[in-house]
């Protein structure tokens, strides 16, 4: 039975952790659905050094310091990171994703699990060279294989293209712009990484990150390898007419 409520103005995502000795984390992330935004809860707590945007701020970053004190990613991980402090990443636990269409179930390591649930944080807390990847967190498809992660890159970069084509600006057909754009997420989940391990904590989150590193870097060399002409012959029953 689905537990979560449905709301028309949000789209909820609830991640259950579930370990062996009986412990239980539950994350709630509440999305607006207009914009695929994170719904902050206000918290009154004093955010801690490493989320100041200068700590460790990203060599491509777009932000103001003068307008963000904070890196945006690192306030919405910050209890993410606080619940997983002293977890190593190659403990087992059971994780459960709910949504209002299903419900996912996976028993794994804490790092593939945490990646999963931070690879949404990144993506809807305000970054923006992160927020190119926003239109994959509406369809979010948690554990994606490589194969999954490629098509469903394509398909966003694509529809964004023939956006653009409708509104008489001038679309990327040719994915010329779609490796800058991954280079960039590489660099950021390279120096969240860096962030990361500056402060007091086991290695859970950080492997996490890397785990969406190798990704990004495996999209990145299957740009590069003209990973259209890949998946191709997906498409005959257009192409044969």
């Amino acid at each position: 039975m689905n537990n979560i409520i449905e709301d028309s103005d949000k789209l909820i995502y609830c991640y259950k952790f579930i370990f062996n000795n009986g412990m239980e984390k539950e994350f709630k992330i509440v999305l607006d659905k207009k914009n695929l935004s994170l719904i902050q809860r206000e918290e009154s707590k004093k955010y801690p050094e490493w989320a100041e945007l200068k700590f460790f701020k990203c060599p491509n970053c777009l932000l103001d310091e003068k307008k963000h004190k904070f890196c945006p990613i690192a306030i919405g991980l910050v209890n993410v990171f606080e619940s997983f402090s002293s977890l190593i990443s190659y403990d087992k636990v059971t994780v459960i994703i709910e949504t209002e269409a299903r419900k996912y179930m996976k028993h794994t390591t804490v790092q593939n699990a945490l990646s999963s649930l931070i690879g949404i944080y990144m993506v809807t807390t305000g970054c923006p060279i992160m927020e190119k990847l926003k239109p994959m967190i509406c369809y979010h498809l948690p554990f994606a294989t490589e194969e999954e992660t490629r098509y469903r890159v394509l398909t966003m970069y694509l529809f964004a293209q023939y956006f653009l084509f409708k509104k008489g600006k001038k679309p990327d057909w040719e994915l010329k712009k779609l490796t800058n754009i991954y280079n960039d997420i590489q660099i950021v989940n390279k120096n969240f990484c860096k962030r990361i391990s500056a402060i007091q904590t086991e290695d859970a989150s950080i492997n996490a990150l890397i785990v969406l590193d190798c990704f990004v870097s495996f999209v990145t060399f299957a740009i590069n390898q003209k990973m259209p002409e890949q998946i191709e012959n997906l498409f005959n029953a257009y192409l044969e007419n």
